[in-house]
């Protein structure tokens, strides 16, 4: 999936989470939701030591009652996970005190145009790359200095 389609559906993700929590009685309610993936490769001495792949991916709902606030996050992006999240938020905010300091911003005080700030920079890096990367990082290392004889990873 393309940077673009991957943004359409986490957007299309927190329209249904916010519109589920209005559907449970929320006055407001606010979300994220993330998703990110790596690769991590640890060397050592001319040897591989560790190879991680990660993809995590996670989102948070805060819903108001009026001035009553509860919050849920959940990993699980299925649906019927996503219905529980905002259904304990809805619950714990039900059940909290009011707190007159509570509830969204203001919304003269929202940002409206949000600038690039070009942070995403996708590498397309395989394992093998990234093996071939970290062992000449830590052969560069050692050779820069003939006093460095061990290595605790590159």
């Amino acid at each position: 999936m393309n940077p673009a389609e991957s943004i359409a559906q986490l957007e299309r993700l927190v329209a249904s989470l916010l519109s589920e929590a209005k559907q449970q009685g929320a006055s407001a309610a606010e979300a994220t939701v993330s998703t990110s993936t790596g690769l991590a490769v640890n060397v050592r001495m001319g040897e591989v030591e560790t190879i991680e792949h990660t993809r995590d991916q996670g989102l948070s709902i805060t819903v108001y009652f009026g001035r009553r606030k509860g919050s849920s996050s959940t990993t699980d992006l299925k649906p019927g996970a996503v219905r529980e999240a905002v259904g304990k938020a809805c619950t714990i905010a039900k059940n909290t005190s009011e707190d007159p300091c509570s509830g969204l911003a203001e919304a003269a005080l929202m940002a409206k145009e949000i600038p690039d700030l070009d942070l995403h920079h996708p590498w397309p890096i395989d394992t093998a790359g990234a093996i071939e990367l970290a062992l000449e990082m830590e052969q560069a290392a050692r050779e820069r200095d003939p006093r460095i004889s061990n290595s605790e990873g590159a």
